[in-house]
């Protein structure tokens, strides 16, 4: 299975957000040829080993799609090139390389017995957190046990992630002439509830992520200068910690802070993976550090207990002349199935 020449191949489609349907349909057929019981809903690919059997299932995932080339490249971004055990070309590191790695991988484990369901799924939208992407297939698989998400960590394992939560507060007075001691000011009374966003700290830190982090990012109030304004709306941004569900968060805000909250979206949710958890367990053993990432994946969209684990530098991830070693996706695909084969979960 000659998973390089696979990912120069996908190098060579453009495959940005949105835009994966000729990416999606050649490895589609490609793993069709391979003799994979491959499936798709939309620009996504799944394939299980078995069907459900009252075995706990266990799900790969990595993402086909990229962003859009940075200005300062200085290759073609989609001609593959490999210079000194570097393969170049978007996509390569963020998200090829796990993907190319959790497919041979899929390949080896499914090959004998195991004591879970092993899903492998290749989905798309990651890169926009869109709706489209991993949560459209999840109820055809079904119930997931445990998530392996690949993304580019050096294969140390990310056990929390950030989450992101925006809302729109709006703040309530009367107006008034500037000049006299008319109305009740929107604007002062918003000053005090920021105060609260830019000093409360909530109760469970995370021993990877820190404390849940709230910052006020826009404000808008006044018609003009000589009219005390009667409605001030601020934006804030709030980072979950993976202590906290969004929802969670979301009541808790709502019942400190005297003034309407509107959330835009709850779904890009934080999480924890405990340390206790058989991969995790596994993954210390075998001398793997544990981190918290601050950047969101699909980790943020998946219901169930994850790890973000693959080969390539997230530093690289959306930067000019994206590459990933050759090297790294072959030890990755091994690293993958020594921590994989026979896990108890």
């Amino acid at each position: 299975m000659d998973t390089t020449a696979l990912l120069e191949a996908l190098i060579r489609i453009p495959s940005f957000s949105r835009e994966e349907g000729e990416a999606c349909t050649f490895l589609e057929g490609w793993l069709q040829a391979q003799g994979f019981p491959v499936r798709r809903k939309g620009n996504n690919l799944w394939m299980a080993a078995g069907e459900p059997d009252g075995r706990p299932t266990l799900l790969l995932n990595a993402h086909i799609d990229t962003v859009r080339p940075a200005a300062g490249y200085t290759r073609d971004p989609f001609t593959p090139t490999v210079e000194a055990g570097r393969l170049y070309g978007l996509g390569s590191n963020d998200d090829g390389g796990s993907l190319m790695a959790l497919l041979q991988a899929y390949a080896a484990l499914s090959a004998r017995s195991q004591p879970y369901r092993l899903v492998f799924t290749a989905t798309a939208e990651e890169e926009v957190s869109g709706k489209n992407g991993i949560e459209s297939i999840l109820p055809e698989i079904g119930p997931v046990d445990f998530g392996v998400i690949g993304e580019p960590t050096r294969m140390q394992m990310a056990v929390a992630e950030k989450g992101l939560m925006v809302l729109d507060c709006t703040v309530t007075g009367r107006s008034g002439h500037a000049a006299r001691e008319e109305g009740d000011n929107a604007l002062y009374k918003a000053m005090d509830i920021i105060q609260w966003f830019r000093t409360w700290q909530f109760p469970k830190v995370s021993p990877f992520l820190g404390p849940v982090k709230m910052t006020v990012t826009q404000i808008q109030a006044g018609t003009q200068h000589n009219v005390v304004p009667d409605r001030c709306t601020f934006v804030v941004d709030v980072r979950p910690n993976g202590e906290y569900t969004n929802p969670d968060l979301l009541a808790l805000i709502k019942e400190a802070v005297p003034c309407q909250v509107q959330e835009r979206s709850t779904r890009i949710g934080s999480s924890s993976l405990p340390l206790k958890h058989p991969f995790v367990q596994r993954g210390l053993s075998a001398g793997l550090e544990t981190f918290g990432s601050p950047t969101t994946s699909n980790q943020a969209l998946v219901p169930f207990p994850t790890v973000k684990i693959g080969p390539g530098d997230s530093a690289r991830s959306h930067t000019a002349d994206e590459y990933i070693f050759l090297e790294e996706i072959s030890a990755g695909a091994d690293l993958y199935v020594r921590l994989l084969d026979g896990l108890e979960i």
